[in-house]
């Protein structure tokens, strides 16, 4: 495949520690070309080779403030920012048809109902965890849950990230959450407990809790217990390498690349839906 027929694809967020390790993926990714690399107004990346940045040969990529003409010019969009800016970056997906790839987390409800609606004339992929591993475990977790009923069996899932993540259930664990809600048929608005202290009463029976643990530099570990009378179920990811969720990213790109606007997830561009 000449470089003219592989996939142009926008780093947002260029400058940070997801935004080069996506730089690398792409370099290493056959079929994957970095079209631009975008970082916010003021970062200390801008004007720099984004090549060089990542600790690779300078590639000719300069990082620029200015999605517009990036966009313009590429077939995708590669994004893990923060909510406010991924869903600018949906509305200039959707104006440019190209495929936007969110692994952002944290998002409103409000930010979801905006990138869906641009997802009538952009092809996005959208997940709380980019990983083979993590979508495979959501399966896992949804047979899990609707397996063992919520009479005998309670879920909670724990989570640990390092100690700059500024996003509380993680996406993921929200992510197998709601595998766990749809197991059980009800939903996680309303069916979730994620603050305990104090005199806080028994348990609620059929709730699916969450904890949340930071420090150090952990990139990602989820377990989601299953405890029932007498036995306990745990259900275990440890990411070792944000390596994993670019080359998901990466994947999910291409994959999406040429099919229909729509909202996608990674459980369909791995076949497990």
């Amino acid at each position: 495949m000449s470089d003219r027929d592989d996939m142009g694809l926008v780093v947002v967020g260029a400058g940070g520690r997801m935004g080069l390790t996506l730089i690398r993926t792409i370099a290493a990714t056959p079929g994957a070309r970095l079209a631009a690399a975008i970082e916010r107004p003021g970062s200390p990346a801008i004007g720099k080779d984004a090549g060089a940045l990542a600790g690779l040969d300078a590639n000719g990529v300069t990082i620029s403030d200015d999605p517009l003409p990036a966009f313009a010019k590429a077939d995708g969009v590669l994004d893990f920012t923060a909510p406010a800016a991924t869903v600018e970056f949906a509305g200039y997906a959707a104006q440019a048809r190209i495929v936007h790839v969110v692994g952002t987390t944290g998002c409103t409800a409000e930010d979801d109902a905006t990138i869906a609606a641009a997802a009538r004339h952009a092809s996005i992929v959208k997940s709380g965890n980019m990983s083979l591993g993590v979508n495979l475990l959501a399966v896992l977790v949804e047979q899990a849950a609707r397996a063992l009923g919520p009479e005998d069996f309670d879920i909670e899932v724990l989570e640990m990230h390092h100690r700059h993540k500024v996003d509380a259930p993680s996406g993921t664990a929200l992510l197998l959450g709601e595998a766990a809600a749809q197991g059980r048929a009800i939903a996680l608005a309303g069916n979730s407990a994620r603050a305990r202290d104090g005199l806080t009463g028994a348990r609620k029976a059929g709730t699916i809790g969450f904890a949340s643990l930071r420090g150090g530099s952990v990139v990602g570990e989820h377990t989601v217990y299953l405890a029932g009378p007498g036995e306990r179920i745990a259900l275990s990811h440890q990411a070792e390498d944000r390596a994993i969720f670019a080359r998901g990213a990466v994947k999910a790109a291409l994959w999406a690349r040429g099919r229909k606007p729509g909202l996608y997830s990674m459980r369909d561009v791995l076949g497990l839906s």
